[in-house]
């Protein structure tokens, strides 16, 4: 049983209305044709609106899509609910509140349950984050900081790396000062794939995306272009 995580800088549904690239790719890795897929959009306060989105991108795709709410959970028993799911799809938004949020609800845990049992874990920004052990985010208003996460995997995530102009030289930044471990970073519409907390691949939905490995040698900041495949034609 593999035990996937797909990470994107950017792109899917939410950012790229129209290119199914990248959810198709996340979908493709799931345990069984037609996959069950959830989404959680926990990190933003227009949570209906987006999960609304979300069901009109993947009712045009085969698979059997549903949503979670914190605010009218379906079920006392979340943890049933979710590790029902071939796919786990988080969303973008504050990465700070969303952890929060499922600390209390003990989203957290079953998360890490539906990993190791198999369930494709997979997200945009935030729904990246998430998933190291730290990120550089925005969540908190002014320049960016260093935030921790759920550590399932190791090293840390940075989102938006060609799409924000402060991300790459932030980043650098928080490296040269050791205040974040290395990790990788992505292009808008391009993602990492890891499988048992190894690179798998890098892939992208525009054929310039990108994904690099960043970490600090010295004093210096080392970023390492890795092969990223366009899941285009």
């Amino acid at each position: 049983m593999k035990r996937q995580i797909i990470a994107m800088g950017g792109g899917g549904f939410s950012m790229e209305p129209g290119n199914t690239l990248l959810d198709q790719y996340i979908l493709d890795q799931a345990r069984r044709k037609r996959p069950a897929v959830c989404f959680l959009p926990h990190a933003t306060d227009a949570a209906e609106r987006y999960a609304l989105n979300f069901f009109n991108a993947f009712s045009r795709l085969d698979c059997r899509p549903s949503w979670l709410s914190l605010f009218t959970p379906p079920t006392a028993d979340l943890e049933t609910y979710l590790l029902e799911r071939d796919v786990i799809y988080v969303g973008g938004g504050n990465t700070k509140s969303m952890l929060a949020l499922w600390r209390e609800w003990g989203i957290d845990a079953i998360l890490r349950k539906a990993y190791q049992q198999g369930i494709v874990l997979a997200g945009i920004s935030a729904g990246a984050n998430c998933w190291f052990q730290e990120c550089s985010t925005d969540s908190v208003p002014g320049p960016y900081t260093v935030l921790p996460c759920l550590g399932i995997v190791k090293g840390s995530f940075c989102p938006h790396y060609d799409g924000e102009v402060d991300r790459r030289p932030s980043l650098h930044r928080m490296l040269r000062e050791n205040k974040i471990m290395s990790g990788y970073a992505a292009d808008n519409s391009a993602a990492v794939h890891l499988v048992d907390e190894e690179l798998w691949e890098c892939v992208g939905s525009v054929p310039t995306a990108r994904v690099y490995s960043v970490r600090k040698s010295g004093a210096e900041v080392i970023e390492d272009e890795l092969p990223t495949r366009f899941l285009g034609s």
